[in-house]
């Protein structure tokens, strides 16, 4: 079989480039945990307030996101594609429009900034969604795809993904454009 130069050379990336599984891991606390499996592939935003458990099993091109607090619990598996947030801007990117930048992360106003709290040998399926200030019981079953807004109990099966226009964000907006600054912001934005 003959094999040409570009069939070699890519060949050889991928193989530089594939996701790798790292074990072990060392996290904020300097607790090292031998058994915990991460990709290399994972983003961390604020590793400093991400605790992660022993037999931990994070997979491919997770989110982590650690700006309010996140505890993942011992023997918890989180498949790969998965976004974890511990803050949401969903509302301060619309009061400040362009200013956006111009105040520090937390001092926004509508900057949701709340813990998530995942319990011990949870399963969290490829592609799921955890939001700001969820708790998640232990041995809880997140399935695959599902975007999880409120607290999980413990055992609990959780599934679907319903989605449907329920109100209109300027009256979400409402109660944080007091402040004459910011609702100059806000308005700004919507003119251009």
């Amino acid at each position: 079989m003959k094999y040409s130069l570009r069939s070699i050379k890519n060949s050889f990336i991928r193989r530089l480039k594939a996701p790798r599984m790292n074990w072990g891991y060392q996290d904020s606390s300097g607790a090292w945990r031998t058994r915990t499996r991460i990709s290399d592939t994972v983003y961390f935003n604020h590793p400093e307030k991400i605790a992660i458990g022993e037999n931990v099993f994070i997979g491919h091109y997770c989110i982590l996101d650690g700006t309010g607090g996140l505890e993942i619990g011992e023997g918890c598996q989180i498949a790969g594609w998965n976004g974890i947030y511990s803050h949401s801007s969903h509302i301060s990117i619309r009061l400040y429009g362009s200013h956006y930048h111009d105040v520090p992360e937390y001092e926004k106003a509508g900057y949701k900034i709340e813990p998530v709290v995942i319990g011990k040998y949870v399963f969290v399926g490829a592609g799921a969604m955890i939001f700001p200030g969820v708790t998640i019981g232990d041995g809880a079953l997140i399935h695959a795809g599902v975007i999880v807004t409120d607290d999980v109990g413990e055992f609990e099966i959780v599934t679907g993904c319903p989605a449907g226009v329920i109100d209109d964000t300027r009256k979400l907006d409402r109660r944080y454009l007091d402040d004459p600054q910011l609702r100059n912001w806000y308005e700004e934005w919507q003119k251009k």
